[in-house]
């Protein structure tokens, strides 16, 4: 069974890519998310094994959704922060709420597949 996950990105172009990338590789893309309130919600409702999550979005930051999403016992999905900002500290604080992974913004679609395959196997 493939695995399933949810890409919230408030750039079209970037939740395009990364879908792309993680279809060709054999995920299954069950939904997308703008902003961080539609994340939370689909997170519950579609209980993805993954989430790709992006830390600048219109309503909210990342590692306060990231929060939110390791405090519910209903989500189980590993969650790979993806980010312009690549400060050692933002990246110390996602991993530290429990990021399974963090990945700076530009990346190769190959990058992210190696990310992503890392995460599940794990």
């Amino acid at each position: 069974m493939s695995k399933t996950v949810l890409i919230v990105d408030d750039s079209l172009y970037m939740r395009t890519m990364i879908s792309e990338a993680l279809t060709a590789a054999g995920y299954n893309v069950t939904g997308q998310a703008a902003n961080g309130e539609s994340a939370i919600d689909m997170a519950l409702e579609l209980d993805p094994d993954l989430i790709t999550l992006d830390n600048i979005l219109p309503d909210m930051i990342g590692t306060d959704i990231l929060k939110v999403l390791k405090q519910d016992e209903n989500i189980r999905a590993q969650v790979i922060m993806i980010s312009a900002v690549g400060q050692e500290s933002v990246i110390q604080e996602g991993m530290t709420l429990g990021a399974a992974d963090y990945i700076v913004k530009p990346f190769t679609s190959e990058s992210l597949v190696t990310a992503v395959n890392k995460v599940m196997e794990a």
